[in-house]
């Protein structure tokens, strides 16, 4: 099947996934990993899901300039120049503005789809079908759309995206009008949201024109884009790697929500169809694999388990182990480092690491 050549795919992929310790480093972060067991890692999958329907030589890959050997290690189809390296770290703003600028040099018309790297999702149909009718909308009006997750329950780690119920898009392509994005909420907020109906989670997934999404930035972070748009005649020549190790320190550290998205004014949702699992945490992971009789999910490795119930097991490949008494934990088993905490306490797993990087060095975190 003919794939669109004016649909691009932009993959975030430079993120450290710390609450995956001890598995997840900054040296070699979750999205490089197979974290399933699955045979394939959370970045492979990502982009065969994306390449579907977006040509190969259209997905763009973002990530730090220390994991360009890895990218191109584990998508060999790809070439060096579709990595796009931050020679600093900016959250998600400068990095998209100067993925757009890109795609731009190569195809003024020019769809975007802007999607983290490490995320699962197993109907890939449905997510093609969800992504192409926004790629639709964004090619016939001057809109921002981004996918919304249907919430299973009220969950305290996701922000949320509220929207007006009362006027679905008379295209029929179910998209919905967003009145505003809510940040992270208490248990009782989010208890809240889901009782009023008209709230998805923010999977911050993104879709528009690259014509809609730069005249945002001119509009809303001038500065920024005068910046990235001063190097535009070297974009996708031997020139731009300089000018941009040059500049690139120079842009805001700031998130494309607060940069444009809270200030952006035709904004639609769609609700997904798709199952989504944004495996953030060992919980998540957990909630995601299949479990034995008694409700342990085991990556890798061989288990003999004794009054051992709900747990989060990962062990290197062919590794045995015997574990008994222990209920609703996570034991990651990972060459030099053993980590075994319980499941309700995985929020700390972010101090843990803390600890132990100052205690014992940065080779193990």
């Amino acid at each position: 099947m003919k794939k669109n050549k004016n649909y691009y795919a932009v993959l975030m992929a430079g993120g450290i996934g710390s609450r995956f310790w001890p598995v997840s480093t900054s040296a070699y972060p979750k999205q490089f990993h197979d974290m399933l067991g699955a045979g394939v890692t959370l970045l492979q999958k990502t982009f065969s899901r994306l390449n579907r329907f977006i040509p190969t030589e259209n997905i763009l890959i973002l990530t730090n300039e220390r994991y360009n050997e890895l990218v191109l290690s584990q998508l060999p189809m790809i070439s060096s120049d579709q990595v796009i390296l931050e020679p600093a770290m900016r959250n998600t703003a400068p990095c998209i503005l100067y993925a757009a600028l890109r795609i731009k040099k190569m195809n003024p018309e020019g769809l975007m789809i802007v999607a983290p790297s490490d995320h699962w999702i197993e109907d890939e149909k449905a997510f093609e079908l969800n992504v192409k009718s926004c790629f639709d909308k964004c090619a016939e009006e001057e809109v921002i759309c981004t996918l919304g997750i249907k919430p299973a329950f009220p969950n305290t780690g996701f922000g949320y995206i509220e929207y007006d119920q009362i006027t679905p898009q008379e295209t029929g392509s179910g998209l919905f009008a967003v009145k505003q994005f809510r940040e992270k909420p208490d248990y009782e907020t989010a208890k809240s949201f889901l009782k009023q109906g008209n709230f998805l989670w923010n999977a911050g997934i993104f879709i528009w024109s690259v014509r809609t999404i730069l005249g945002a930035f001119k509009e809303f972070q001038s500065e920024q884009f005068e910046l990235f748009n001063s190097g535009f005649d070297m974009l996708n020549t031997p020139g731009e790697k300089a000018f941009i190790d040059k500049n690139y320190p120079k842009a805001d550290n700031i998130s494309i929500d607060y940069a444009i998205l809270e200030k952006a004014r035709s904004i639609f949702v769609l609700p997904a169809t798709f199952d989504w699992n944004d495996l953030g945490t060992w919980g998540s992971l957990y909630h995601k694999l299949e479990k034995d009789k008694d409700g342990n999910a085991i990556v890798n490795g061989d288990v003999l388990t004794e009054d051992a119930e709900g747990n989060m097991i990962r062990l290197p490949k062919n590794k045995i182990a015997v574990i008994d008494g222990l209920k609703d934990y996570i034991v990651v088993d990972k060459e030099e480092v053993l980590m075994i905490c319980p499941k309700s306490k995985e929020q700390t797993i972010k101090s843990i690491l803390a600890e132990v990087k100052k205690r014992f060095g940065d080779q193990y975190t």
